[in-house]
């Protein structure tokens, strides 16, 4: 009877990791997508949708300092920064929990200021699980040399 139990309980294991591993990767597609709209949102400087996307207690790092969420809504309204075009070359996904790490490295062409500028960065994006929703908590591009 024991060993009834116990072949039992290892094949629930067999069979329920598959759909772990199912439920997992469809939520790491859900981000990946998310973050792509994200920066097709930027491109268009959809300050609205992009408004319901940012936590309010968001932070945004830069290369030049960091911004709050107001203060990138409003640099992205005004058209201080223009994300014209971000060339995703690579990404990855990392759920712990309720918080979600995107790694994307990319080729962004932006205008900043008035000039145009094009740069490969490393931008992380953290995301929290919030209300049933994924938020966008921080956004932070690092440099890359080439």
């Amino acid at each position: 009877m024991k060993l009834i139990v116990i072949t039992l309980a290892a094949l629930s294991l067999v069979y329920s990791a598959p759909a772990a591993a199912q439920a997992n990767s469809t939520v790491e597609q859900e981000l990946l997508n998310l973050s792509k709209a994200k920066w097709r949102w930027m491109s268009e400087r959809k300050v609205d949708t992009l408004a319901a996307l940012f936590h309010d207690e968001a932070v945004f790092v830069h290369m030049g300092g960091t911004m709050s969420r107001d203060q990138e809504l409003a640099v992205i309204g005004s058209g201080g920064i223009h994300y014209k075009h971000a060339e995703i070359q690579e990404a990855s996904v990392r759920v712990i929990g309720s918080t979600a790490i995107v790694l994307n490295r990319i080729r962004l062409d932006a205008v900043v200021g008035g000039n145009e500028v094009t740069n490969p960065f490393v931008v992380t994006e953290v995301y929290v699980r919030h209300n049933g929703a994924w938020k966008l908590g921080s956004l932070s591009f690092t440099r890359l040399l080439q």
